[in-house]
């Protein structure tokens, strides 16, 4: 996909790992990481209860976007070009059929 190009996509699956580090499943087939950290250290109060570890990895999908139990969301879209610009965001393997 072009750089310029606006992807319509949804967030299959999602895990938070160490260090508030995301990690997606699109629905295009690409999947990446991003560093979230600076962004949940500078926060507001919707954000705030990320900065517990525990709690960040309790990041789950629904209807397509990662939520957290206190319902902050991302907007996939937003996420998934975060992850292309910050070059993390990988084409996933298809098993030969």
């Amino acid at each position: 996909m072009d750089e310029s190009e606006f992807p319509w996509v949804d967030v299959l699956k999602v895990r938070g790992l160490p260090n508030h580090v995301i990690w997606a499943r699109f629905s295009d087939g690409c999947e990446g990481t991003l560093d979230l950290s600076d962004y949940v250290q500078s926060g507001g109060p919707m954000v705030a209860p990320l900065k517990d570890q525990a709690f960040f990895e309790r990041v789950f999908v629904e209807e397509g976007v990662p939520v957290w139990p206190n319902h902050f969301d991302m907007d996939s879209t937003n996420l998934y070009i975060q992850m292309r610009s910050a070059g993390t965001l990988k084409d996933r393997p298809v098993a030969a059929e």
